[in-house]
């Protein structure tokens, strides 16, 4: 078997990923090879080549959180038999192949390409455990997605949609919002363009919850929007700061803020965490969700994808070819 594979490394901080070879050993208890075909990029990815990501590994790393490929090898105890088509949810996917913990695997269906299932964990799994089992997203809400083209926020339009809210979209441009429009949402709302955030949404009748990426001025002007009883949920800050929320007007009108973290739900319930993937690929299988590639980069031509995620160019997922 081969045992010397080509990848990508950050070796500082702010620098470019450089190409390098990795030699792999055979997978120890609890480990499995993979022979990767695909991997994504998250927003995460570029905050860790700044040293901003609350996991940033020490350097140099294999950037790449997230990826596609089959199965080369299992470790002693591990279920996932050599050829398992899987996607994988573990640091350091930009490499042609590595050894993950099996639990961070998982089959994928059939009819799933891999350049679909490279992107499909990460930004369909914040998605939907944040609008299903922390928000409470009910049939004909109103659900308010800011950075609504984007990886993540692409997929709560989604899955907003498939849930049957009324889906209010926000992003920058017309052709962001075409995309956004042909993921499920109902109502479009141009940020490039709009003076007052907050008074738009409220002229469309108010919000029950709201799907925040973005965090800063459109954040705060956002949850200005939602109505009693609604629903605040933080996925981040691609806006560069948190947003300064009123939280006395929380107070006042019952409205609940949610923190949400996928990642971290390994460690805080695995088990509910597993419930949720089964239920993303069920969707999947029935035909309800449609993984939007937004660009395809070989390997080598990283550096590209990152200057795609922090231009904010790209719609849905950039994904890399390997």
């Amino acid at each position: 078997m081969q045992t010397t594979w080509k990848m990508m490394q950050i070796k500082e901080m702010s620098g470019s990923p450089v190409a390098g070879e990795l030699a792999l050993a055979q997978p120890a208890p609890g480990e499995v090879l993979v022979r990767l075909r695909a991997a994504a990029l998250n927003f995460a990815d570029l905050l860790m080549t700044r040293g901003r990501y609350q996991e940033t590994p020490p350097l140099p790393f294999i950037p790449g959180l997230e990826g596609a490929g089959e199965v080369l090898a299992a470790g002693p105890g591990v279920a996932l038999a050599p050829g398992t088509r899987v996607v994988v949810q573990s640091q350091g996917t930009m490499a042609e192949a590595n050894l993950f913990p099996a639990e961070c695997c998982h089959p994928i269906p059939d009819a799933m390409r891999y350049e679909e299932a490279a992107g499909f964990l990460i930004a369909y799994g914040t998605s939907h455990f944040a609008l299903t089992l922390r928000a409470g997203l009910r049939p004909r809400e109103t659900l308010a997605v800011l950075g609504a083209a984007g990886g993540v926020g692409l997929t709560a339009v989604e899955i907003g949609a498939a849930l049957g809210a009324r889906v209010i979209a926000v992003a920058r441009g017309a052709e962001k919002l075409a995309v956004a429009r042909a993921a499920g949402a109902t109502e479009c709302i141009d940020s490039d363009t709009c003076p007052d955030l907050r008074a738009a949404l409220r002229d469309l009748g108010g919000v029950d919850v709201v799907y925040d990426p973005v965090g800063d001025a459109p954040g705060e002007a956002a949850f200005g929007a939602l109505r009693p009883g609604g629903r605040f949920l933080v996925i981040g800050f691609a806006g560069g700061k948190p947003p300064a929320l009123p939280l006395n007007h929380a107070l006042v009108k019952n409205i609940a803020v949610h923190g949400f973290y996928w990642g971290g739900y390994r460690k805080l319930d695995p088990a509910l965490l597993r419930q949720d993937i089964g239920a993303l690929f069920a969707l999947y299988n029935a035909g309800r969700l449609r993984p939007h590639v937004g660009a395809t980069l070989p390997l080598e031509r990283l550096a590209e994808g990152y200057e795609l995620l922090e231009s904010r160019r790209s719609t849905g997922k950039v994904i890399v070819s390997i």
